[in-house]
């Protein structure tokens, strides 16, 4: 494959979910033929046909250029006295033909998204991401610097694809005493906002360690008030063995 082809290469999907966003509690588009584009790996961005898009866009000049995806049109997003500056692209001379009737909205420009009638944060949902959440009665013990910080024999196992094996453990089975509430919160559309905790383990405080779900999203309720550290950064043990470390982008 040549080199031209090889930058031209993008992940394109028609989607069949309703989708909404709006603007100042304006409607900005609604779409029932929405486009998956995979501009990262993790997860797809929504381009919008722009017969659906509902708002005025003001033509604001260049945008960015994308090796896949051509060179873009940047446009202010305005409805109803409500504007979001540089918040459209188009991409009109696409070498990727799909593209070239589409808007793609920037998604913190927006108020709030909608995938038919349940709002989304942070970002879309991949199709292809699953979240499995297991009742378990292996035991668990978690280890931080050497120093037993968690121990169950009822944790929640939560699979996530892409993701390493995730152990969930009440409160109950965790030294709660050697955990220091932190400021942290992180966002995810399948499960919800996390809070956090650091942990202080032989004089020495470990930041951001373990969180937790106090008010999970449907499909991941089951860890609601759980406590799970980072496999990446803590040793765990399951049924006394060891687990390798794993490799994530965390």
């Amino acid at each position: 494959m040549s080199a031209a082809k090889e930058r031209t290469r993008v992940r394109i999907e028609q989607g069949g979910k309703r989708i909404r966003a709006y603007l100042g509690g304006n409607l900005v588009a609604d779409t029932t033929a929405p486009v998956l584009v995979w501009e990262i790996p993790y997860y797809p961005a929504y381009y919008i046909p722009a017969a659906d898009v509902r708002a005025e866009l003001v033509e604001d000049g260049p945008g960015k250029h994308s090796p896949s995806r051509g060179d873009a049109t940047a446009y202010t997003v305005k409805v109803d006295g409500a504007e979001a500056p540089g918040s459209a692209l188009r991409y009109l001379d696409s070498p990727v033909e799909e593209l070239r009737g589409l808007v793609r909205l920037e998604w913190e420009a927006m108020d709030a998204w909608f995938e038919e009638d349940e709002e989304v944060f942070v970002h879309p949902r991949n199709p292809y991401t699953r979240v499995d959440v297991l009742a378990s009665s292996r035991r668990v013990r978690v280890e931080v610097d050497g120093v037993t910080v968690a121990e169950s024999s009822s944790p929640r196992l939560l699979f996530e694809t892409g993701l390493p094996v995730r152990y969930y453990l009440p409160k109950t089975h965790v030294r709660m005493d050697l955990l220091e509430h932190t400021d942290t919160a992180t966002h995810c559309p399948y499960k919800g906002t996390a809070e956090y905790w650091s942990v202080r383990a032989n004089g020495k405080i470990h930041e951001d360690l373990a969180w937790s779900y106090p008010t999970p999203l449907e499909e991941s309720r089951k860890v609601a008030g759980l406590v799970c550290f980072y496999s990446e950064k803590v040793d765990i043990f399951v049924d006394g063995v060891l687990q390798e470390r794993p490799k994530s982008r965390f």
